[in-house]
């Protein structure tokens, strides 16, 4: 029998290993497409001119189905929920430029209790909550302050965007195969969709940043709304968040 050809053999194993990149990449585009086929269903299933209902304080805090992640005194007096999508530009804003003084205000003091849950907007951000997830309880908010605070680097249209966001997270740790293993878990892909879903049907979020403050929804995302609902004063007018 003939040896193989050095080069054959040599072309047919770099061959077999594009084809298992691909095949990764090929899953990854298929649940992410999926996902998108879902927010274009359940944005186009809500009537927007509906009056929204606050939900009882009691149902918006039971468990879900994800665990929540709380930062602060989780015996606090009040508690902040806040729905946001990672790749969303007014979400980014708020973590940069108005929770830092939340935080410090309300949370640090103790008067506050913050939970962060997931609204995933698009594909990426739904693989970028994956990843804060995956980065285990004690370091969530730190990752998801690092992927807001980058967003702008990250959260960019087409396969690019899974490229730069990888670049983040190995800066925060992963490595290639922990990047790619957290992506491909669909049991935390499902419950993330699920959150998601729930927010939406039950609790009429329909837009990011949404924020509860002791189950009253806010019309704005300034620290005076934060101000009037935790010190029982009437929330300032301002237009409602898109």
């Amino acid at each position: 029998m003939a040896k193989p050809d050095k080069k054959q053999t040599e072309a047919s194993t770099k061959s077999g290993n594009n084809k298992t990149g691909l095949i990764v990449i090929a899953a990854l585009v298929a649940v992410l497409g999926a996902v998108g086929l879902y927010f274009v269903n359940t944005n186009s299933a809500a009537d927007p001119n509906a009056p929204k209902m606050d939900p009882q304080l009691a149902a918006l805090l039971e468990t879900g189905p994800l665990e929540d992640i709380v930062l602060g005194d989780p015996n606090a007096e009040n508690v902040i929920v806040e729905y946001a999508s990672m790749t969303c530009p007014h979400c980014a804003h708020f973590y940069t430029e108005i929770f830092p003084e939340v935080q410090k205000k309300y949370i640090d003091t103790g008067k506050a209790k913050f939970i962060f849950r997931e609204f995933p907007l698009d594909g990426l951000a739904v693989a970028a909550s994956m990843l804060a997830r995956c980065s285990g309880n004690d370091r969530f908010y730190p990752m998801v302050d690092g992927l807001f605070e980058t967003q702008e680097t990250w959260a960019v249209p087409g396969a690019d965007g899974k490229e730069k966001l990888k670049l983040i997270a190995k800066q925060a740790g992963f490595s290639e195969e922990s990047f790619e293993k957290c992506l491909a878990d669909k049991e935390l892909f499902d419950k993330i969709v699920a959150v998601r879903k729930k927010a939406h049907e039950d609790y009429g979020v329909d837009a990011t940043p949404s924020f509860f403050v002791n189950g009253k929804r806010l019309s704005g995302i300034g620290i005076e709304s934060f101000d009037a609902a935790i010190e029982g004063r009437p929330e300032p007018e301002q237009a409602p968040n898109g």
